[in-house]
């Protein structure tokens, strides 16, 4: 065999290698789907991207596959898409795009078969992506659970209840009269559970404002609260002075009996006495009365007029 049929072997085993390259459709190669899923969640008028797998719960939710096909390799393929929502839900498009939402908080893995129709002679190329989300419950109320009205210089207790998922970051500071504080920062506290408790001192009365910004990793909320502070009534005190005002009137009642005055009681001859009134004359002429009593035992006499006996005459 010449030189010359050897060339032609050559440029014919190219002719048949490039046939073959060129026969070859990429869309036969799963590597060449690639993509990505983005999340976006709907609230009012706002659209906020979740990119990084958590989610606000019981909220309008858009789920959209962006194919990356720089080359538009894929721009004349048909796609079917079958999303899995993890919760039990399966719903199947020629979309890329779903709508639902997580009622519940919870994790999830949702789990998405991409299907792509070459020719109609190949059979279809399937890809599947799969994505771990969490959701989590917003932050919509901030309720406090205590009295409004407090005392000065008592050291209170404030109890809230936030019902977003933790954890959950809280900055806080009071107000004195509600006088905006431009300089002024807040506390910042770390939350583990629904319920935030605060422990402050009150140094003046009147009403004092309380500003609370809690937040998770899928929402915040800012509010304000107004506490009334009165002048302290300290019950010890009123139950010691009570004690007081009892003691002093004891002793001034005791005081009192004992300084009182003894009447002298006179002996005092009842009128059915058993004395007898005799008039005798001594020897200087002088008139005496002699009072005889006798023995006999009490009871009901005659008057002494008119008992018989010996008249006497002056």
């Amino acid at each position: 065999m010449d030189r010359k049929h050897v060339v032609w072997i050559v440029m014919l085993l190219l002719l048949v290698l490039l046939g073959v390259a060129e026969s070859t459709d990429p869309l036969t190669d799963l590597e060449n789907i690639a993509g990505k899923l983005v999340f976006y969640q709907m609230d009012g008028n706002a659209t906020y991207v979740r990119d990084t797998g958590e989610l606000a719960s019981d909220v309008p939710t858009e789920t959209m596959f962006e194919l990356f096909d720089p080359q538009r390799n894929f721009s004349s393929a048909k796609f079917t898409y079958t999303w899995d929502l993890g919760n039990g839900e399966v719903i199947q498009g020629t979309e890329p795009v779903v709508r639902y939402h997580y009622s519940e908080s919870g994790n999830y893995t949702l789990r998405l078969k991409v299907g792509v129709n070459v020719t109609k002679s190949a059979p279809p190329i399937t890809g599947v992506y799969s994505t771990d989300v969490q959701v989590l419950d917003a932050i919509k109320k901030i309720e406090l659970t205590g009295p409004s009205d407090y005392e000065v210089s008592q050291d209170t207790s404030l109890a809230f209840h936030v019902d977003g998922s933790p954890p959950m970051w809280v900055c806080w500071r009071f107000l004195t009269n509600c006088v905006p504080d431009i300089t002024g920062g807040c506390t910042l506290t770390m939350l583990y559970e629904n319920t935030l408790r605060l422990n402050h001192t009150f140094t003046s009365t009147g009403v004092h404002c309380l500003d609370i910004s809690v937040r998770n990793d899928i929402s915040k909320l800012q509010t304000s609260f107004s506490l009334y502070v009165k002048r302290n009534t300290n019950p010890h005190m009123f139950f010691i002075l009570s004690c007081a005002a009892i003691l002093v009137a004891t002793f001034s009642f005791i005081t009192v009996i004992a300084c009182r005055p003894r009447h002298q009681i006179r002996p005092q001859i009842a009128a059915s006495s058993n004395a007898v009134f005799l008039k005798s004359q001594d020897s200087d002429n002088q008139s005496r009365i002699l009072f005889n009593f006798s023995n006999v035992e009490r009871g009901e006499k005659e008057p002494l007029l008119m008992q018989h006996g010996t008249q006497y005459s002056s």
